[in-house]
């Protein structure tokens, strides 16, 4: 774990929470896809998939969950014309011990778990030692005590989550969160509403405007 958090300090000095000053919108030469542990906000066979890399820490998503993704998710993902699959990428300590603890929560309250980890970052983000402020979030959800303490000292699923982060710095080139990914095409930061919507848009008209497959 030494080496694991050793290689965790010296990614917190590349990579930053991005806010409204977001790169372009473009055309990614790598991109990801869906992989069974994924969670997933929306229907199976939404045609713009929607990739989210946060850190629970990242303040900017939270005010991406907080602000844009509630516009998101009333007019793109629950109509049926998109999906949200999360992705951590956590910038420190902190951050992966929450994302740790989504992942151990039951996947129908996977994204409550998040919305409350967003709404509360104040509470548990900058504490030293964040396991009682998520044990209280983690028992508040439905998690025993002994889940969570099981759970927080999971040394396989730590390391889970920090080789999927390196692997996506490594073939999507991921630097900052959020960081998404709209049916191939990579939007860096949290953008208005507005902004999001308009490549959303640009996506949807490319799949509509594709040759149907025989």
């Amino acid at each position: 774990m030494r080496k694991i958090w050793l290689a965790l300090a010296m990614l917190a000095l590349t990579v930053t929470c991005t806010g409204l000053m977001a790169a372009p919108a473009h055309a990614a030469a790598k991109v990801p896809t869906l992989q069974p542990n994924d969670r997933v906000l929306g229907k199976a066979d939404a045609p713009v998939t929607i990739f989210e890399y946060f850190s629970l820490t990242c303040p900017h998503c939270a005010e991406f969950a907080r602000v844009t993704l509630p516009k998101l998710k009333a007019q793109w993902i629950d109509t049926g014309k998109a999906k949200l699959v999360f992705r951590d990428y956590p910038l420190d300590r902190n951050a992966l011990k929450a994302a740790m603890v989504t992942r151990c929560a039951p996947p129908d309250r996977y994204v409550a778990f998040v919305e409350t980890l967003f709404a509360e970052q104040d509470k548990w983000g900058v504490l030293s030692d964040p396991a009682p402020a998520l044990e209280r979030i983690a028992l508040l959800g439905g998690i025993s005590k002994a889940e969570f303490d099981k759970c927080i000292d999971d040394k396989a699923l730590s390391k889970r989550i920090v080789a999927e982060e390196y692997q996506a710095e490594k073939d999507y080139g991921i630097d900052s969160t959020p960081t998404f990914f709209i049916n191939g095409t990579k939007v860096v930061g949290a953008l208005p509403y507005a902004d999001f919507d308009k490549v959303l848009e640009k996506a949807s008209a490319a799949v509509k405007a594709a040759p149907a497959k025989q």
